[in-house]
């Protein structure tokens, strides 16, 4: 893909299908170009927008997308900051570390499970205490999660 600039349009105009599609089509584009019209987007108002961009910004797998998914670590939606974790965990910048290790007292179970994943595999020894923070949570899958993420730390 050569030409970005359709996709940019539609993902500040349109229906939710048009800018989740046009946020999918940036993402698989491979252009880091994309980056700064995917970022101006992170505050649509629908969160399956938000996702998707998320998304598309872990795919697209440059470390100048980190200070924008860590700024969507604070989005009102658990599905948001799952999706910006995700990224997280794809671009696997440890200077993102101290901004997920903030989620792992996050009120959402999927967000805490996604903090450990992305933790262990940033491989930053900085993160251990707050791992072991996890090993204490109520849900069994957090627990499990953190108790992988520390593993890499014994390797």
């Amino acid at each position: 893909m050569k030409n970005i600039a359709p996709f940019v349009a539609d993902l500040q105009a349109g229906s939710v299908a048009k800018r989740r599609a046009a946020a999918v089509a940036l993402g698989k584009s491979g252009m880091t170009a994309a980056i700064p019209a995917l970022a101006a987007a992170r505050g649509d108002p629908h969160p399956a927008v938000r996702c998707e961009i998320m998304q598309a910004l872990g795919r697209l797998a440059d470390s100048s997308a980190v200070p924008h998914l860590t700024s969507a670590l604070d989005d009102a939606e658990p599905a948001v900051r799952a999706a910006a974790l995700a990224a997280l965990g794809r671009i696997k910048d440890p200077a993102s570390a101290p901004a997920v290790a903030g989620l792992v007292n996050d009120k959402d179970v999927g967000v805490r499970i996604g903090a450990a994943v992305v933790l262990g595999k940033l491989g930053d020894r900085r993160a251990i205490g707050s791992l072991e923070k996890l090993l204490h949570d109520p849900f069994s899958e957090v627990r499990e999660a953190a108790e992988t993420a520390l593993a890499r730390f014994r390797k």
